[in-house]
């Protein structure tokens, strides 16, 4: 695996953490989980702009954004009871298969 993937993965994961911060935020009117989730958006941006350098724009952007879509619904249902039901999963899954198709379509 190319190492701007890597950087993009984790960029991705940066940005679920920062996706469920905003809920711990309460509106920003919470100092630290408000500070983490800054925090999290700055290295999240910063890694999604270093994977670019290579990576095709649209690519990258889609991947980034895909895996903070499931890694934020995956991390809403598991911490904050939010509803699962095949209509739902199916359509994440949806989303997991054309992030595996935008790598797939990239050469390393």
């Amino acid at each position: 695996m190319n190492s701007n993937w890597l950087i993009l993965i984790i960029a991705g994961l940066f940005e679920i953490g920062w996706a469920i911060g905003l809920k711990y935020t309460e509106g920003f009117t919470r100092l630290w989980p408000t500070i983490w989730t800054i925090f999290a958006i700055i290295i999240s941006v910063s890694l999604l702009g270093a994977a670019m350098k290579s990576l095709p724009v649209g690519t990258a952007y889609a991947v980034w954004v895909g895996i903070g879509i499931i890694g934020t619904a995956f991390f809403g249902i598991v911490f904050f009871s939010e509803s699962v039901n095949i209509f739902r999963l199916l359509c994440l899954g949806f989303i997991v298969a054309g992030i595996i198709g935008l790598k797939l379509g990239v050469p390393a």
